[in-house]
């Protein structure tokens, strides 16, 4: 989670399409050039360990646009591929 959210905050779209699950993959990204992350809080964990295959990360991501603050709060569910974590969705 961490290594997406700092892909996030230096634009590195492809880093983010390789960590994404071929399942639910986009076939491109468009990041927003203007937006800067500033902050990533994580709220909780859910397994995610070295022996699981599923991991849930809640967290909060801070940013700011156009002089104007945002965050985003999401529950992103990951799962690990051939021994790598693949981000997967956010869970409803």
């Amino acid at each position: 989670m961490r290594s997406r959210y700092s892909a996030f905050a230096v634009g590195d779209a492809g880093y983010l399409l390789r960590t994404w699950h071929p399942r639910t993959r986009p076939g491109s990204l468009r990041l927003e050039p203007s937006e800067r992350w500033m902050r990533l809080e994580i709220d909780r964990t859910v397994q995610g360990s070295l022996f699981d295959t599923e991991g849930i990360v809640e967290f909060t991501a801070h940013s700011r646009q156009d002089g104007r603050r945002a965050q985003q709060h999401e529950i992103s569910r990951f799962e690990k591929v051939s021994g790598t974590w693949l981000y997967l969705d956010a869970a409803d």
